[in-house]
Order: structure tokens, then C-alpha cells, then sequence
């Protein structure tokens, strides 16, 4: 599904920054910004909240850490206890490279597929870019679908911050 956008494109980060900060100022709706690289400080001009994928990777990797422990813990006390010159059956040291493995293994696999679910990266799931935003172009999305929106005033707001050109586009919701 798409919708319309104002799209006013810009040859410098500065300036798409500027344009971004001043458009949700004069309280319009910003639908997105498109760059061909991440731009210090975009965050806090959008407005956006910090993101709580380091939550999940964070218990993603403890739930892998405890599962590491566990399995190593059972197989070598309850299950299966072997005595081996003496050592002790539940040796911490002897559990740390197979636990850190599996922390980072969890976490990253998790962290990597609640990203995906959460941008809506999934198979059969076409997405929409738009055109001219290489390595030297900068774009600003200005939803249009709004009761408040003006299309003068939107554009020339861009214009004022260094836009090169505006034009109506399409983009996916």
C-alpha cells in the first residue's frame, strides 16, 4: 500500500537537516527521511525515540547465556558426571567458552530477526525508493494525506533550507 509524499530533495546533510528541523517546527508531518549514509544527528531532528533492540539483543543473550549454563551444567553433574583426573563435575572455567559462544549466537540471530520483523524486511515484502538518493542526494518525505497540509507551504519551506527540487512521489506506508 502507498500514499503520496512531498519529496524535496537536497545536495548537502546540512541542509537536510536544517529542512528537517524546521519542518517539525512549523508542525509538519514529516513521513521520512532518505540518505545514502547515517546522518549525525537526524535522530534527534526527527524526533525519534532510542530504539530498544539493544533491549532484546540484551535478553537474547542472556536467555542464550543461561541455556549455555544449564545444558553444560545437567550434561556434567546430573545426567551424565563423569570423573576425570579428579576435576570437579561442575566446573565454571571449564563452561565459559561454550557459554560466551552461545550468548553471542543467540543475541546476534534474535537481535537480526526482530529487526527484520520490526522494518518489515520479510519475504514477499517490496519496498519503494525512491529515485535520484545515491551517494550525493538527500531526500526529505513530507506526508501529504493530513487535513493541516499545504503543498505551497511545505515546498517553499524546503526551498528556503536549500532543497533543489520538490516534487509529489509515492512511497510505501
Amino acid at each position: 500500500m502507498s500514499h503520496k509524499v512531498l519529496v524535496g530533495y537536497f545536495d548537502s546533510e546540512d541542509r537536510l537537516l536544517a529542512a528537517t528541523r524546521a519542518a517539525r517546527a512549523a508542525n509538519l508531518p514529516v513521513h521520512d527521511v532518505y540518505t545514502p549514509y547515517a546522518v549525525h544527528g537526524m535522530e534527534e531532528a526527527l524526533g525519534l525515540r532510542h530504539s530498544r533492540l539493544t533491549w532484546v539483543c540484551f535478553a537474547a543473550g542472556l536467555f542464550g547465556l543461561l541455556s549455555a549454563v544449564s545444558l553444560q551444567y545437567f550434561t556434567s553433574v546430573v545426567s551424565w558426571p563423569l570423573n576425570v583426573g579428579g576435576k570437579p563435575f561442575n566446573s565454571a572455567p571449564a563452561f565459559v567458552p561454550v557459554s560466551f559462544e552461545l550468548t553471542v549466537l543467540i543475541a546476534g540471530l534474535v537481535t537480526v530477526a526482530a529487526f527484520f520483523l520490526r522494518s518489515w524486511v520479510l519475504p514477499g515484502v517490496s519496498a519503494h525508493a525512491l529515485p535520484r538518493v545515491t551517494n550525493d542526494r538527500f531526500a526529505l518525505a513530507i506526508a501529504t494525506e493530513v487535513a493541516r497540509f499545504d503543498p505551497d507551504e511545505a515546498s517553499g519551506l524546503m526551498r528556503r533550507h536549500g532543497a533543489v527540487e520538490t516534487e509529489l512521489a509515492e512511497v510505501a506506508r
